[in-house]
Parts: C-alpha cells; structure tokens; sequence
C-alpha cells in the first residue's frame, strides 16, 4: 500500500521516539527519525521530508531552534513542536517563529496524527502551488515563494481550499490571483469544472447573457440557447476575475445567484438551480468604489467574507531568485536549456527593476533570455533592454586567483543572492542540494 508521505520525529527520548515511529507507521507514513537538531539536519540533508514533528526540550539544539533552522533550509515543510511546557505564551511564541501547530504533553496520539495529517494536507498543496501547471494549463506559473507576505496568502488559501465560503483575492495584475483561484478549487471541488472569465474583457452588452445563460430568441442575435458559465461552472468553481469592472447593473443580479443559488437566463421563464463556488478577484480598491456609489455595498459584503491579499513582486523581492530558478527549471527543460543559470551581473539587474508586471512580467524576462541567449548562462546581454539600462556592477576579473577560489567566490555571491537559501542558490548554480553542501563544506563555507 502507498505510503501517504515521509515524517521525520525528532526525540532524545528512544522510547518516545519508537512510539511516534510505530503509530505514525501504522498510520501509513514512511518515517524517518534523529536524535537530536544536528541528525535531524542531516536527514533533512539526505531524505525528503513532507512533514517534521520534533520536541522542544532537548540537549544542545531545542525544536524552536531547529524550526529556525528548517525554516532557512526548506520552508514549506510544516514543523509540528511538542513540548511539556504548555503555556499560551509558548504556543504563540511558537507560531510566530513559524510552527505549523503545538502540541503539549500529555497529548493524545489521535490529537497528533490528527495534526500530521492536517500537516501533510497542507504540503501537498504546497508542492501543487510550486509545481508548474501542467501542458495546456493557465496561470502564471508556480507561486513560488518564503517571504513572509505571500507565505500568508497560500496559508489562509490552504485554509480556505476546503469550505465553499466566498474568497475575494486582492492584487494588482500578474501576481498569481488565477493560481491561488486554482489551488482553491484543488482543495475541494477539484472533480467539478474549473471556470474563469475577465469581468472586463466581456463588453457591457453581453456579459449579463455570458454569465447567466439566455433562450433561444432573447435577444437578435441569440440562435440558439447558451447555458452561462455559472451553469458550465456547475459542481466546480467561478473566478470571477476584475470584479471591480462589473458593470452597476449586473451587480444586483449576481448578489441574487450568490444568495439563492440559482440564475435566470434571459429569455427564460423561470430560474434555475446551480451549485457553485465564487471566487472574487480584483486589482481595484473595492472600498473606494462602494464609498463612491460604484460598487454595491451589499455585494461587497457578500464577496469579501475571506480576503486574500496577494502582494506585488516588488514587496516580496527576497522571493526573487527562488523565482527565477523556478522559471530557469520550468522553461529550460521545455526549451532544450536544462540547466542554465543566471550571472551574478544579470541578477543585480533583476534585482534593480521595480517589476510593474509583477511574476508575469519576470516568468516572460526569464523565457525571453532562454529562447535568444545562448550559452549555459543568461547574462545581462539576454535581457530586455529596460532591464539593461543601468549596468551592473563589474565583474570580478578571471585572472583574480585560482579556479578554486573564483568557484568559492562565485558561489558565496550567489549565496548572498540567494538570501542565504541554499536550496535556492543550489537550483540557480544548476547543481543538486548534496552537491553545494559539499562544496560548501570543502571551501569551509559555514551552514549555520
């Protein structure tokens, strides 16, 4: 039988370590365990891990410090502490530094499974939002990202995935409303179709009939009947896309599908019935509109019972080179480039740009270098020119020491750009994470 996923147990405690190992085995995961931080480190090094539950009390590293640490190295896997230290304030203290959950002693084994499986849930959809979409699929790519600002929009997505109540997403263009829609859809209705439209991109006259359906006749140019996207949305999800364009007078009309669950095609005697999960998005300030009269309050209401905010590029720039080596891996396998990196010299340039397109904009900057550089290399000569009108700073000369010193150089500068993600700077030196630690270890650059 398939294992549901890898947890790795932390205990200097044997006998409670082999209780988690067995339960957690009869539970149906694969389990791996350490002693202490440092072998869990290594581990965490060696194995994937989809889950890690450790406890807080132990010689030399403690779990709120080994949290600290699994955080830099792989921050999407949820880290669950236990710990006999019960207090409010070491729950919330806990939370904060970015536990998944707390669990204090005396706990009850289902308790536990019950939050490793909360836990597990969550990484699959994490590992769904980082994947590219598959061939065909809309989107702007993976929402990738550690900042702590789009790490709060996938939780309260992952949060909201399982109940139908309405979502407004809240961003300006090419941050990945569409994707966070998806994952949406993913969490609960995933077997039901999948419909967006652009509130704005349909013309005034014909949007009422494109939504909600019209009978054969209802107007001149309906020949035949056109059921409306609610009704081919019907047992999946809606995004509605750029809500804040919809015109005045179809906003009443959809408060009425929201609330009662049905539409009235035009033309049609009598109403019908759908089952349909709304979900909002926006890059204009709902607020302003209802106080000028532009937007219905009640509508508002109705839309924004859960808020995601989904930050632009610009205000999440540490996300940047995890980015970029998502879109080199997702573009380069397709386009014949696997393993191309991006020079020290290209990246300040990215790093420089204030990105008005947000993640649209620097997945279409990465796949415009792949398609006309050349090399194994994207340098500042394939960017586009905007990018390339302040120069980045000089390059360190190749006659400046030994080949082992400008390979140390190099990887300490792409280190920096990294932010000190070694995971990230290992995808964009175009080696594995085994690798880098290895190199990192023989040039004695330290990991802690």
């Amino acid at each position: 039988m398939k294992a549901r996923g890898t947890v790795l147990v932390v205990d200097d405690d044997e006998e409670m370590r082999f209780l988690l190992e067995d339960q957690l085995k009869e539970a149906r995961y694969d389990v791996i365990s350490a002693a202490n931080g440092p072998e869990a480190l290594d581990r965490l090094g060696s194995s994937r891990v989809d889950v890690l539950v450790t406890d807080n009390v132990m010689p030399g590293m403690k779990g709120v410090e080994l949290l600290s640490e699994v955080r830099s190295r792989e921050p999407e896997i949820p880290v669950v502490i236990i710990t006999a230290f019960g207090s409010i304030e070491y729950a919330v203290d806990a939370m904060r530094s970015g536990a998944y959950h707390y669990v204090a002693k005396p706990f009850r084994m289902d308790q536990l499974l019950a939050t490793v499986e909360s836990a597990m849930r969550d990484r699959r959809m994490w590992h769904e939002l980082a994947s590219p979409p598959e061939a065909g699929a809309s989107g702007v790519g993976g929402l990738v990202g550690e900042s702590p600002a789009i790490r709060k929009a996938i939780q309260l997505t992952l949060r909201a995935a399982t109940v139908d109540t309405p979502v407004l997403l809240l961003g300006e263009s090419g941050t990945g409303k569409e994707l966070l829609a998806r994952t949406l859809h993913a969490g609960g209705r995933r077997n039901g179709p999948f419909v967006a439209v652009n509130c704005s991109a349909i013309p005034e006259t014909l949007l009422e009939s494109q939504l909600f359906g019209h009978r054969r006749g209802a107007f001149t140019d309906a020949r035949e009947d056109h059921a409306g996207l609610f009704r081919q949305a019907d047992g999946g999800t809606i995004l509605l896309d750029e809500i804040g364009d919809m015109p005045p007078a179809l906003q009443g009309k959809l408060l009425r599908v929201l609330q009662e669950k049905v539409v009235h095609p035009l033309g049609a005697d009598a109403t019908l019935a759908v089952d349909v999960r709304t979900v909002a998005a926006t890059h204009r300030d709902l607020d302003a509109l209802v106080r000028r009269g532009q937007f219905r309050q009640d509508l508002y209401y109705r839309l924004n019972v859960i808020v995601v905010r989904v930050p632009p590029l610009r205000e999440r720039m540490e996300d940047l080179v995890p980015l970029v080596a998502h879109f080199l891996e997702k573009h380069g396998r397709r386009l014949g480039r696997p393993g191309c990196v991006v020079t020290p010299e290209a990246m300040d340039a990215l790093r420089r740009h204030s990105w008005p397109g947000n993640v649209r904009e620097l997945e279409n900057t990465i796949e415009r270098g792949l398609v006309l550089g050349r090399g194994s290399a994207l340098g500042l000569e394939d960017l586009p020119p905007v990018l390339r009108a302040r120069p980045g700073a000089a390059a360190v000369p190749h006659s400046a020491g030994s080949l082992a010193e400008m390979e140390r150089e190099h990887i300490l500068r792409t280190l920096r750009a990294a932010g000190g993600n070694r995971a990230a700077a290992a995808r964009l030196l175009g080696v594995d994470r085994k690798t880098l630690y290895r190199k990192l270890k023989g040039y004695g650059i330290g990991l802690q």
